[in-house]
């Protein structure tokens, strides 16, 4: 998102024509004259300019001349908040580890109230999810970018973004259809939902078969009671209907 562009007066003008990266600067060509969008970091002077929290600067250069600066910083998606609080009252620690600088990146943690590593490589987020593995944590990890596959590869649960590079959609366990920060609230919910379903058909055909067998045995006959085959393998088919109805509910909820 762009938030300020100055221009010491001079016309607004468009750059559209091959713009090439090159590191730390964008290049392009309009009107017989060379520009360039250089990181402040790249261009090496101070420039006394305030900007919004959270934002970077660049400078606009014309054929070697510096005419202006551009301030940019990351919106964030809607809800993002609600779903930080979402997590936070699951018991889920949000740690943000993304490759912009530190300043932007504080701003953004700040906005959140979460915890965040700036400035990191794909090795650097490597490194934090298999640290956090070593404690005995479980982890989940969110990304869309070549950066992140690695780390999508190791976390336990890898949530790719859908909008994301391929190979980050290769490496992760889930993907998620759109850009949509509640998909992972809703996504959250539905594995507490199934693993509650799970727990629920085990205790359920563990109890029913420790109580059915014995029976079907013939436990009970010196006190008359016994089932004939055919009645034992009805019993035993409707444990089976009964996990599978269970199960289906989960669905039918969601």
């Amino acid at each position: 998102m762009m938030y300020t562009v100055y221009r010491k007066g001079k016309t607004r003008i468009q750059v559209c024509i091959e713009v090439r990266k090159k590191g730390a600067r964008v290049e392009g060509h309009a009107n017989n004259r060379k520009y360039k969008l250089i990181s402040q970091k790249a261009f090496g002077d101070e420039i006394a300019i305030d900007i919004p929290k959270g934002a970077t600067l660049s400078v606009l250069v014309e054929d070697g001349e510096a005419i202006g600066t551009v301030a940019l910083g990351d919106e964030l998606k809607g809800k993002s908040k609600e779903l930080i609080q979402v997590l936070k009252n699951n018991n889920i620690k949000p740690i943000m580890a993304t490759g912009d600088n530190e300043k932007v990146a504080q701003g953004v943690a700040e906005i959140l109230g979460i915890e965040y590593r700036a400035n990191q490589s794909p090795q650097d987020k490597y490194d934090l999810v298999t640290s956090l593995k070593n404690q005995g944590k479980t982890v989940i990890m969110v990304g869309d970018g070549v950066n992140d596959a690695p780390s999508l590869a190791m976390a336990d649960v890898g949530v790719a973004i859908g909008a994301g590079t391929q190979v980050a959609i290769d490496s992760a366990d889930v993907i998620l259809t759109q850009s949509y920060p509640g998909d992972i609230e809703a996504f959250i919910e539905l594995a507490t939902k199934t693993t509650s379903k799970m727990k629920q058909n085990l205790i359920w055909g563990a109890g029913y078969n420790i109580f059915a067998i014995p029976i079907a045995a013939g436990i009970l006959a010196p006190i008359s009671i016994t089932i004939t085959p055919a009645v034992a393998a009805i019993l035993m088919s409707m444990s089976t209907v009964i996990v599978a109805v269970n199960a289906m509910t989960l669905k039918l909820n969601n």
